[in-house]
């Protein structure tokens, strides 16, 4: 038998006509059929390709702009040291708690700050009332105006008796290091930084001032300070 147009395809057995292919995809569509992969980008599966790979690029764009915008700017030295002195600076003025030994006593006795009135038998122990002078600069951890000189031995390198500084001032902030990338429990973005805080004796008479530097105080300690970074600008954390 002879076949009119196109020959019949053979397929395992199978005989069937290559006719109309497009009809036979429109039949499918009806039918309840999807259409093919590539016919839903034009009938172009490089097409797919190009939008798959744009929208990835897409993707990763935003998520740089946006860590972008949540990345904290540097936290300097400078700025570091800022903070920390801006907190100092918003307490109260205070006067610098200094440490009166024999020697700081002799020199308070120099400067006429106080007087010898009353020596004991044992020699070791005596009596000095504060002068106007010395009323004028500092005062006494009791309230009163008389120190009461009571080592059980001289001479003894760990007896001392405590005056305050009249004039207040703030503590300083100085030294700082480097500023360091830290972990701090319920912050997302955390610095810290070692540095020196200082009694400040700025306006304390001379002879004062020498006392406080005597061997028996202590005017800088070493801190730590952690920094957070909230609302977009950097905070003083906490200082330990």
């Amino acid at each position: 038998m002879r076949f009119q147009g196109a020959k019949p395809s053979i397929v395992s057995g199978v005989t069937f006509n290559p006719i109309d292919r497009r009809g036979k995809e429109e039949k499918n569509v009806e039918a309840g059929y999807s259409k093919p992969f590539y016919a839903v980008y034009g009938g172009k599966v490089k097409n797919a390709g190009k939008l798959l790979v744009f929208g990835v690029l897409g993707f990763l764009s935003a998520g740089l702009l946006l860590s972008g915008c949540k990345s904290a700017p540097e936290l300097t030295k400078a700025n570091a040291l800022a903070l920390i002195q801006a907190n100092y600076d918003s307490k109260p003025a205070a006067g610098v708690a200094i440490a009166v030994d024999l020697q700081g006593l002799k020199d308070g006795v120099s400067a006429k700050y106080w007087d010898r009135a009353t020596v004991y038998a044992n020699r070791i122990q005596g009596d000095f009332p504060l002068t106007a002078e010395g009323k004028k600069v500092l005062k006494l951890a009791d309230g009163g105006n008389k120190i009461l000189w009571r080592p059980d031995r001289d001479p003894d390198p760990n007896y001392a008796v405590v005056v305050t500084t009249v004039v207040t001032n703030h503590l300083k902030a100085q030294d700082i290091q480097e500023v360091q990338d830290e972990m701090l429990p319920g912050v997302d973005t955390a610095k810290g930084a070692d540095f020196t805080e200082a009694q400040n004796l700025d306006g304390v008479p001379a002879p004062l001032a020498k006392i406080a530097h005597n061997a028996i105080n202590k005017l800088t300690n070493k801190r730590h300070a952690d920094f957070s970074f909230e609302n977009g600008a950097w905070k003083l954390h906490s200082i330990e």
